[in-house]
């Protein structure tokens, strides 16, 4: 029987609601409060060729976007004669996978009545992986923990038990991360049981001819919005903190016809540090915000991806090769699309917000017995933190909100759950969002100590402290971030540090952009943030001009 157009549109959207049902999987029975509180993962369904026809909407763009790149790594090395039913691979390596050695990515192909028609795939960020734990301080890839190179997790239904071991014998929590991985497994399994259910029902032996007619179509409407797009060339610059130094950069978005390159010359060299990103999760991210910009309702696939070209030097910091420290990789990268977006501004204004806090500000603590015989277990505990988004053309940014990383807050009480810590506040922080006809979003007031018996060493990974993000078309920059001790002690930004038992660590979120002037604003809606406690009074005289 012949299909139609409506009979493929039904099928890509039952592949949509597949892949969710794997996302779903994975957050219920996930180990780490990473992936089931923060949803910090992926989820999707690829074709032989490695190609990805549809993603989970649960997940983030870093993992899905680095995702539909690694799996055609998988299948050079794993070999199409050497892949067999009830298989499933894995890898961690920064370069063919997500960008840095906590991301397990999963690979499990698919079998109909025998014949393989696909893969699916999962990423998931796991709590430790052994080296000098979750932060930037080494200086290679190999301190910063355990790399599994592509191979097999399971060979037709066996599991790889010398891997496992090896894997638990070399990070802290051997629990959450061996657990984690057959969460991984797992959810590739439920979504093959999916699909298998779909093939059926729609009487399907194969999958490349409803692949291609998704990917095809995909990119044909993604090559139609950029076309419509003026040509030209559009430059963009943005400084951050950094670690050892700042980092500047920069992008020039050229624009012809139906082409679109986001070229990163001109960005800042190397760290020495583990703030470099892997090119895959520059490309993620970078893909990202021009697609939200440009084609925000076009299914997110290999089709829609292809279209955005973006390069970067080899050796700058967006652009690092093996084995150059990469752990971080999140903090530059969840800046590239605040960069892209500021480009994208000069081509098509009132499209792209102003800056956002942007980088999530995640923290490893590591709570420590005082007293080492005292029996008490030391403990590794991971939070998922976000600042404030900057204002879009039209409405307010959202306060506490991840963007680009799509990843959901942590509560305190999951957190306090796994270890041995206590949050005495955790509050939007007055202030913090920047002025403008539109305001940015606030940041957050955290406040964590150890509870008795313990000290907390934890890994610093924050930025937006020294350059806020900054406001557009007129209006105020966001609240820089800040950390410190109860005492008065600033620390750094980045980097472990020790929290002595009896402190308390305070951590000041940013706050996002501004946009438009806020002389342009309701004063009806200013008395409001005001009443709320969203803006101080300075502001609302000072900024918004209030007088009453």
């Amino acid at each position: 029987m012949k299909l139609s157009n409506v009979d493929y549109q039904i099928m890509w959207n039952r592949l949509v609601a597949v892949v969710e049902e794997q996302a779903t999987t994975l957050i219920r029975t996930a180990f780490s409060t990473s992936v089931r509180e923060a949803g910090d993962l992926s989820a999707g369904v690829f074709d032989c060729r490695g190609r990805m026809i549809a993603q989970a909407v649960t997940g983030t763009p870093g993992h899905v976007n680095a995702m539909a790149e690694s799996v055609p790594h998988f299948i050079n090395e794993i070999g199409m004669d050497n892949i067999c039913e009830g298989d499933v691979y894995l890898t961690n390596d920064p370069w063919k996978g997500t960008g840095h050695l906590h991301d397990f990515t999963m690979v499990s192909p698919a079998f109909y009545e025998g014949n393989h028609v696909g893969f699916f795939a999962a990423t998931a960020h796991v709590v430790d992986i052994g080296g000098r734990g979750y932060g930037p301080d080494a200086n290679e890839v190999y301190e910063e923990g355990l790399l599994v190179p592509i191979m097999k997790f399971i060979h037709a239904g066996d599991v790889n038990k010398d891997l496992v071991n090896i894997i638990r014998n070399n990070v802290r929590e051997q629990d959450q991360v061996i657990g984690d991985l057959y969460s991984l497994a797992a959810c590739n399994a439920a979504g093959d049981a999916r699909l298998m259910d779909m093939m059926k029902e729609f009487n399907l032996a194969e999958l490349e001819t409803l692949s291609d007619f998704i990917i095809d179509n995909s990119r044909a409407a993604t090559l139609s919005r950029i076309k419509d797009l003026p040509d030209g060339t559009y430059h963009n610059d943005m400084t951050v903190d950094g670690y050892e130094s700042s980092v500047d950069m920069k992008v020039a978005l050229t624009i012809s016809g139906e082409t679109l390159l986001a070229d990163f010359a001109g960005t800042s060299g190397p760290s020495k540090f583990g703030v470099n990103v892997p090119m895959v999760y520059t490309r993620a991210y970078a893909c990202y915000g021009l697609k939200c910009a440009i084609a925000p309702d076009i299914p997110n696939n290999t089709g829609s991806l292809k279209p955005f070209d973006v390069t970067a030097p080899e050796g700058c910091i967006l652009n690092a090769p093996h084995p150059a420290p990469v752990s971080v990789r999140h903090v530059l990268g969840h800046f590239v699309p605040d960069v892209v977006l500021g480009a994208l501004h000069k081509c098509i204004p009132g499209v792209s917000p102003a800056e956002g806090a942007s980088a999530l500000w995640n923290i490893l603590l590591s709570a420590r017995p005082l007293d080492p015989s005292s029996g008490l277990p030391p403990s590794e505990i991971m939070m998922f933190n976000s600042g404030g988004m900057g204002a879009r053309a039209t409405l307010d940014g959202l306060s506490a909100t991840a963007f680009p990383s799509g990843v959901s807050t942590m509560s305190a009480e999951a957190t306090e759950h796994v270890g041995p810590i206590t949050i005495w506040q955790k509050d939007l922080l007055v202030g913090s969002g920047g002025s403008g006809e539109f305001r940015g979003g606030l940041g957050q007031t955290i406040v964590i100590s150890a509870n008795e018996g313990y000290e907390l060493y934890f890994n610093a990974m924050f930025d937006r402290i020294k350059f806020p993000a900054r406001g557009r078309e007129g209006g105020k920059n966001g609240g820089a971030g800040s950390l410190v001790l109860d005492d008065g002690t600033v620390l750094n930004g980045k980097g472990r540090q020790h929290i002595p038992a009896g402190r308390k660590l305070i951590l000041e979120l940013p706050g996002g952009g501004g946009y438009g002037d806020p002389k342009k604003r309701s004063p009806e809606l200013v008395r409001a943030d005001l009443e709320a406690g969203y803006i101080t009074l300075e502001q609302a005289v000072n900024d918004y001009g209030l007088t009453n």
